[in-house]
């Protein structure tokens, strides 16, 4: 009997620009998220599952072992810190950058600047590596309203087209990290069940 796996995906670009990657690897769901209220969906495959969780969530329930292997953002895995899991594949899937954005005239001053951000740890450290000192300020969404209003000097978030910042009169003004999906693996999966899970990722990396 084939040890059962399961698999955490958030809903939404994630999941739609994971299935052919999981198609490759003989994997298909049997319900779609946005139509299912179901949190756990079968597969063809009777003992794959495929749990669909918050973004943010991925990591920690792969790292604790309530997934397998999970699909997330790169922007997920440095806020994360990833503890406790493997990172075997770029998938190349939702691309898109990480930037600090602000008004085009917002100078880079000497006075401490007020930086928004979901990002926190990840702000943190590219400050500190900079050798400045920030206040960080953390929000939940509509990152672009901080500068407008005052709440803030700076955002850190995810541009993609630049269409949200320019709607809003903001520009990226400097570049964190270029951000994908990547495969996550629980590091007991990998070794309990190496054989399955190897060969899952060598069907994806093919694919990819």
């Amino acid at each position: 009997m084939t040890e059962p796996l399961t698999i955490a995906v958030s809903k939404g670009r994630i999941f739609k620009e994971c299935l052919p990657l999981l198609a490759a690897a003989g994997i298909e769901p049997r319900d779609d998220p946005d139509t299912s209220r179901k949190l756990i969906l079968d597969t063809n495959l009777d003992d794959v599952k495929i749990v669909i969780i918050r973004a943010s969530d991925v990591p920690t329930y792969v790292q604790y072992g309530a997934a397998d292997i999970g699909v997330a953002g790169k922007d997920v895995l440095m806020e994360h810190g990833g503890e406790g899991i493997y990172e075997p594949l770029d998938l190349g899937i939702a691309r898109c950058r990480m930037m600090v954005a602000g008004k085009p005239q917002q100078a880079a001053d000497t006075t401490r600047l007020r930086v928004a951000t979901k990002y926190v740890r990840t702000t943190r450290r590219y400050y500190a590596n900079l050798g400045k000192q920030v206040e960080i300020i953390k929000l939940y969404g509509s990152m672009e309203l901080g500068p407008i209003v005052g709440l803030a000097d700076l955002i850190v978030d995810l541009v993609d087209t630049g269409n949200t910042l320019k709607a809003n009169g903001l520009v990226p003004l400097e570049h964190i990290a270029d951000i994908s999906s990547r495969l996550i693996v629980n590091k007991a999966s990998m070794k309990m069940k190496h054989a399955r899970v190897r060969a899952l990722i060598d069907k994806i990396s093919t694919a990819v």
